[in-house]
């Protein structure tokens, strides 16, 4: 196991020792100074009547009397005091080799304890301190130039640090649409701001006026942007309105295809309306979906019905045909004809059929028809005498056909009318046959 010496000479040469680097890393030679408590007798005495001296360069100085005892307690009193003061100067320097306190409270203790020695009533190596005492105020200068310029450093970075923080805000000021993550950026760079130590008053306020100005510019155009957005909504919920009130006004109607086709209208102007305020639109929408449920639900029951009715309409068609195919216009073309006729207006009050099956049922009607009508031409070819009877019996069905079809249009009534002028057709088709074949003779 080492022991460390800690005798006054060892530490006042380990002081020296540590001394002889500066704050800024540079060797120095800082002079080791032996304590005077080793052997007082050396650097002072006393005299007979007890006054006590100090040998310096400029010879001895009186700094005291001892008539308490023994003179050599007495120079071991005062050596003790030198001491003290070494000790205080190795103590100095620890502070500075350590950095604690401020250097600049260092540097005034070193030039108290130098402007002290020429009067201090010590016995010791009076040169050798002051030599280090004055080592220790160059490192104290240098100690303290060097905080000044760390000071200096700590003070343009803290201001380089809140200048970037202002530049941040200000951009977020006058670009940011991110209205959330700005206002939380804006206050994460307060916080930030907060922890900056080191500023100068001066510049500190005209970065922090800066910075104001920034979130002050940030919310009024965040407060525009959302009064501007409210004013939006407001006028949506308005037109939304307007359109949730007419499509309830249609949910009853039964002009399926217009009342649709307007559905889908509204529907658009829905959509590019925008959004009104969540809850307003939330409960506009839910009324408007409702009207469109309403009506279309109905359409489709309509349709379902209308499709059973076309279906059962078919059907009585079909039986129809199968009597029509029992016509002979050969046998009796008169009894034909009228009996053609007769299915023919039964036809036409059954009414409408599945688009699919219109054109093979009355294609397969259309067939009777031309037979029963080829039959016709080829009497009125045999028979000469009824050619003209038949002629005007044809015009007068077409004439009464005719007046049929503009009393049905004159009603409204646009499915008997086109039933009529289908009819009328019919008959001056045979009524132009009945002619030619009149002509042709």
């Amino acid at each position: 196991m080492t022991h460390q010496d800690t005798t006054p000479e060892a530490v006042a040469n380990k002081a020296a020792a540590d001394s002889t680097t500066s704050t800024t890393g540079s060797p120095t030679a800082a002079p080791a100074v032996p304590t005077a408590s080793a052997d007082p007798a050396k650097w002072g005495r006393v005299d007979a009547d007890g006054t006590v001296y100090v040998r310096t360069p400029d010879g001895e100085r009186a700094i005291g009397s001892w008539q308490a005892g023994d003179a050599a307690e007495g120079l071991a009193l005062y050596a003790r005091k030198f001491d003290d003061l070494l000790t205080e100067v190795e103590l100095l320097e620890t502070r500075l080799g350590t950095h604690a306190g401020e250097p600049k409270h260092t540097l005034t203790s070193a030039k108290h304890l130098h402007e002290s020695l020429a009067e201090a009533a010590v016995i010791g190596d009076l040169t050798a301190l002051a030599t280090r005492i004055e080592h220790l105020v160059v490192r104290a200068e240098e100690a303290v130039e060097g905080a000044k310029h760390e000071k200096e450093r700590a003070r343009a970075d803290a201001i380089a640090r809140k200048e970037a923080l202002v530049v941040e805000a200000e951009e977020i000021a006058t670009e940011s649409t991110h209205w959330k993550n700005a206002g939380d950026r804006l206050r994460q760079i307060l916080d930030e701001w907060k922890k900056i130590r080191g500023v100068d008053r001066k510049t500190d306020e005209q970065l922090w006026r800066r910075f104001s100005k920034a979130r002050d510019a940030f919310s009024r155009r965040r407060g525009s942007h959302f009064a501007e957005l409210d004013r939006q909504r407001a006028a949506s919920k308005a037109h939304k309105q307007d359109l949730v009130e007419e499509a309830e006004s249609l949910t009853e109607s039964t002009d399926w295809g217009e009342t649709a086709n307007r559905y889908k209208q509204l529907m658009a102007d829905w959509k590019a309306a925008g959004r009104a305020p969540k809850d307003s639109d939330e409960a506009l929408w839910q009324r408007f979906r409702a009207a469109q449920d309403r009506f279309f639900s109905r359409r489709s029951e309509a349709f379902s019905e209308r499709d059973a009715e076309f279906a059962a309409n078919a059907k009585l068609k079909e039986e129809l045909l199968v009597e029509a195919d029992q016509i002979d216009p050969s046998a009796d073309l008169k009894t034909a004809q009228a009996h053609l006729q007769r299915i023919q207006e039964r036809w036409d009050e059954i009414g409408k059929v599945p688009r699919e099956r219109m054109r093979d049922l009355e294609g397969k009607l259309r067939t009777v028809a031309d037979r029963v009508r080829s039959a016709a031409d080829a009497q009125w070819r045999r028979t000469d005498p009824e050619a003209q009877a038949r002629v005007d019996q044809f015009r007068d069905r077409v004439e009464q056909f005719e007046a049929q079809a503009e009393k049905a249009r004159t009603a409204g009534d646009d499915r008997r009318a086109k039933q009529a002028e289908a009819q009328a057709a019919q008959w001056r088709e045979w009524l132009e046959a009945a002619e030619q074949a009149i002509a042709s003779r």
